[in-house]
């Protein structure tokens, strides 16, 4: 259900653009947005109509995801010259709506903060190998200290018996995504204009390190990968939260696409291995023989690239209500 733009504050279609923008578990898009009258507040809640049911049972992947336009709808409050005032999870008893964003006391927005709002619209998941260019470890300081302000921890697998390991849970929960014909179906089922692009999906899932999805069934054609890239890898970071609560999720989100910005600005890209996370039992020895104890909530690889694919976004049409309309 939506309106026409005509019956938006601007405030508001600022704020749905810019939060429309973040990363989402195949490019699902599982949210939608409600502005209270006059520009008074932004909502931001969790579309379980658009949940992927089988990669994302629990909803987890979803709030992160949620979270992630969350510290996007904060930056165009930032871009606006407010601070936001935000509200996690204000109403008791309705686990979808996710977050209120207010404008509090007008205070310019600082360079890092233009910096990443300038670069929101050319963030894109990559798929496949980066360049052979290592990630200075300058800029990895930074990124984990972008984490650190959003209450998560960015933790760089540098060890090559731990990225083996990691490397390893990685493809035991894809081979099991990959022997669920459910899951399989779901997967390839976000491919398209409106989900994943079918050239960012060319290169064989196997061709790095770590196991990426199969959306093109590449594995029943070519079982071992033409050509494979270990050097091309990246660098592999794991994303943590010290709980695994609703309010941690969220924390994840904002602290994931802090990262991305700011990686963004500065010449790095990210993909996303977040299969062991989505295996109960796998995800619990990611915990306790990778993230020290702490819980897993984004496995990611950090690289240089020229490849972009840019994937479509709903606008706001699509995504924003009036608070006082049926909330879906």
């Amino acid at each position: 259900m939506s309106v026409s733009y005509e019956q938006h504050g601007r405030a508001a279609l600022h704020l749905a653009h810019a939060a429309s923008l973040a990363p989402s578990p195949h490019n699902s898009q599982p949210w939608f947005f409600a502005e209270e009258g006059h520009d008074h507040g932004f909502e931001i809640h969790a579309d379980r109509g658009r949940r992927l049911a089988l990669t994302d049972p629990g909803g987890r992947e979803t709030v992160i995801a949620c979270g992630a336009a969350l510290f996007n709808a904060r930056i165009a409050v930032r871009k606006l010259g407010f601070r936001p005032a935000v509200d996690l999870l204000p109403e008791t008893g309705n686990p979808a709506y996710l977050a209120r964003v207010a404008f509090a006391a007008h205070v310019p927005a600082t360079y890092e903060e233009a910096l990443m709002a300038g670069v929101m619209a050319h963030r894109h998941t990559h798929r496949g190998p980066f360049a052979a260019e290592p990630v200075p470890e300058e800029l990895l300081d930074d990124l984990r200290e972008q984490a650190r302000a959003e209450g998560a921890a960015l933790q760089v697998v540098e060890d090559p018996d731990q990225l083996d390991r990691l490397a390893d849970l990685v493809r035991t929960a894809e081979d099991v995504h990959r022997a669920d014909r459910g899951h399989t179906a779901e997967i390839a089922g976000c491919v398209g204009p409106a989900g994943v692009p079918v050239e960012a999906c060319l290169y064989h899932p196997d061709c790095v390190l770590l196991s990426g999805r199969d959306y093109l069934g590449l594995v029943r054609q070519f079982a071992v990968p033409p050509q494979k890239w270990v050097s091309r890898t990246g660098t592999v970071a794991v994303l943590t939260t010290p709980y695994d609560t609703r309010t941690d999720w969220l924390r994840a989100g904002q602290a994931l696409q802090r990262v991305l910005l700011y990686a963004e600005a500065h010449g790095v890209r990210a993909a996303f291995h977040t299969q062991p996370l989505e295996v109960p039992a796998v995800r619990a020895e990611v915990r306790t023989g990778i993230a020290f104890g702490r819980f897993p909530q984004l496995v990611l690889r950090l690289g240089h690239t020229n490849q972009t694919w840019a994937t479509s976004r709903r606008g706001p049409a699509e995504t924003l209500l009036h608070s006082d309309m049926q909330v879906r």
